[in-house]
């Protein structure tokens, strides 16, 4: 199995959240395997459907069989256990959970492979032209099986459409939470595997990715003053190197940003009129 990651990375991008406009890219279109922040598009799209009155947070998810025995970062799903959308959702983002990856998807398409058919007509939607899902969580490939592939620049879209929903943060910025609070057997604490959430100023997502051939991703964004800059590091071959790269580029990124003077406020500028 070829390791594809690279040092200091395969790709990297900033983009200014507010207007999509690119302030730094190196190798933005290098084809890398997303691992776990291709979990990012799951959430897109139940958050979506949620918005559409198609999905709700408080419905029931329950466990298939399948879904119990995904490997992993999991929460140890059993099969026929029961948790609110809302609770999937915090074990996706903090805890990285492929069975609830797996759960989610059977529940709003009622298969794996019919949630991988709505992940790729979003990409596409968006403008991904250089991703390809072939599953719900981003583990490597099994046998028969291809890999995910995206880009870093692909990847920046995906985020970008995903800060337009407010639950995106809400799940994302949180760094640890129960999951089953109370079975006090069966409960675990789930950490965020986003290291900068609470180190580096402003950051409250998104999410990160590793396995060995894909090395270790993140999609970050960060808000200050305002502002918000999202960064994807794609493929770096150390955790510690994509870490303080995606900070360094965080701070490159709030640098590039045109100097915010005090412009006359538009009406939807106006204090009270936000909406």
């Amino acid at each position: 199995k070829k390791v594809i990651a690279e040092n200091p990375y395969l790709g990297a991008i900033v983009v200014d959240n507010a207007t999509g406009k690119v302030l730094f890219e190196d190798k933005a279109d290098a084809e890398g395997y997303p691992a776990s922040v291709l979990k990012l598009m799951d959430l897109l799209i139940i958050l979506e459907k949620i918005e559409q009155k198609q999905l709700a947070l408080q419905d029931p998810v329950i466990v298939s069989a399948k879904a119990s025995h995904i490997g992993g970062s999991r929460v140890w799903l059993a099969e026929k256990e029961t948790f609110t959308v809302d609770e999937m959702l915090y074990a996706l983002m903090i805890q990285s959970a492929n069975d609830v990856a797996v759960a989610l998807a059977e529940k709003l398409a009622g298969s794996t492979d019919a949630f991988v058919e709505l992940m790729n007509k979003r990409a596409q939607e968006l403008g991904m032209t250089r991703t390809v899902f072939h599953s719900v969580h981003g583990l490597p490939p099994g046998a028969g099986q291809e890999h995910d592939v995206t880009t870093a620049r692909d990847f920046a879209l995906l985020s970008r459409e995903l800060l337009k929903h407010k639950d995106t943060l809400r799940y994302t910025s949180t760094r640890e939470r129960p999951f089953r609070p109370d079975d006090k057997k069966h409960m675990i604490i789930m950490r965020n595997h986003d290291h900068l959430l609470g180190q580096v100023e402003g950051v409250d997502g998104l999410k990160t990715g590793y396995f060995t051939e894909a090395g270790y991703s993140i999609a970050l964004t960060a808000e200050r003053k305002g502002q918000r800059v999202i960064v994807i590091v794609l493929g770096s071959v150390d955790r510690k190197v994509r870490d303080a790269k995606a900070a360094e580029l965080l701070a490159k990124g709030f640098l590039a940003l045109p100097a915010q003077s005090s412009p006359a406020p538009s009406p939807a500028k106006t204090p009270g009129t936000a909406k």
